[in-house]
């Protein structure tokens, strides 16, 4: 109960500060961004963005408290279960139930730092998509559905932010 009095009362600071329209009912997308990046070190605008979407349950652009609070719940105190549903619904990014090949392209080409020496840094990025499927896609079908996506972390835990991290790091 204490807890959750304390995530009310951080969102009602938060919002008090803002000067969006949105002020009166929740964050809009940059407050959420802003809070994402001051509070949990995150730096990567796509995952922030699809971090967004999956916490804006009602999909009306406006992180609720409730939303705020329920989201909060599975991103830092979630069961491996509530946060392998969550990694899987940030990376879906077109929501149809499967991580294609090419959501798998794009997250990585994001998260990963380009050295000035490759020629072609798209190569390496569909080589590690290539190998992210043969670890993750048990049923062969060329995309992780969230029957391989799970099997893949419960198998192995490292693999639950293997497309970009997400959640918060324990600190």
């Amino acid at each position: 109960k204490s807890e959750v009095e304390c995530l009310i009362k951080l969102f009602d600071t938060l919002v008090g500060k803002s000067s969006n329209r949105f002020a009166a009912v929740g964050f809009d997308r940059n407050m959420f961004r802003d809070t994402l990046h001051s509070a949990f070190g995150m730096m990567d605008d796509m995952i922030m963005d699809r971090v967004f979407r999956t916490f804006d349950r009602d999909n009306d652009s406006c992180i609720s408290v409730v939303e705020w609070v329920e989201g909060l719940s599975v991103f830092l105190r979630g069961t491996l279960e509530e946060r392998i549903k969550f990694c899987f619904e940030v990376y879906d990014l077109n929501g149809d139930g499967y991580i294609s090949r090419e959501e798998m392209f794009q997250m990585l080409k994001n998260s990963l730092l380009k050295q000035p020496s490759e020629e072609d840094p798209d190569e390496g990025i569909k080589d590690l998509v290539d190998i992210a499927l043969k670890k993750m896609d048990y049923d062969h079908d060329g995309k992780l559905s969230f029957t391989d996506f799970e099997k893949a972390v419960r198998d192995e835990n490292l693999l639950l932010e293997a497309f970009g991290p997400c959640l918060p790091d324990m600190k």
